[in-house]
């Protein structure tokens, strides 16, 4: 991570996602995943995955952050800190799947919305949307104008 003065406030979404992470439930994968999500207004929001036997009820920790977020009047947002890996293993680096990035093309600008990948609160790569979903499909493309 480069050192600059929003540096601690990475540390600091990452360490939310950490602790989200320890709340996970994933009795089919033990892949448990947290995320902390940051309103451009500063709130923080965590999420962590929530499985189902019924594989496709299950919820990603980022959307569960996203949903809380708007589920109480959020609609604008800065960056996600994500963390994820086997429960019981060393983290690696975890990147959101297709269903979370639509979600964040919805909400969040992708040549400035910062999807923050880590290991641990002083390891991780840092990417903008637009990185992850070159050509994402957001509100833009539904304008008359277009």
């Amino acid at each position: 991570m480069e050192k600059n003065n929003s540096e601690s406030r990475y540390e600091e979404l990452i360490r939310l996602a950490l602790k989200a992470r320890e709340l996970s439930y994933a009795p089919y994968s033990d892949f448990c995943v947290g995320a902390c999500l940051e309103t451009k207004s500063g709130k923080l929001f965590s999420g962590c995955n929530i499985e189902n036997a019924g594989y496709t009820a299950t919820n990603c920790a980022e959307r569960t952050a996203f949903f809380k977020a708007v589920s109480e009047g959020e609609r604008e947002f800065q960056k996600i800190a994500i963390v994820g890996g086997k429960a019981g293993r060393e983290l690696d680096y975890c990147a959101p799947c297709g269903v979370c990035l639509q979600v964040m093309e919805e909400f969040c600008n992708p040549k400035q919305f910062e999807i923050i990948l880590a290991k641990s609160e002083k390891e991780c790569q840092i990417y903008l949307l637009e990185d992850l979903l070159p050509m994402g499909f957001g509100p833009g493309n539904l304008t008359e104008d277009r």
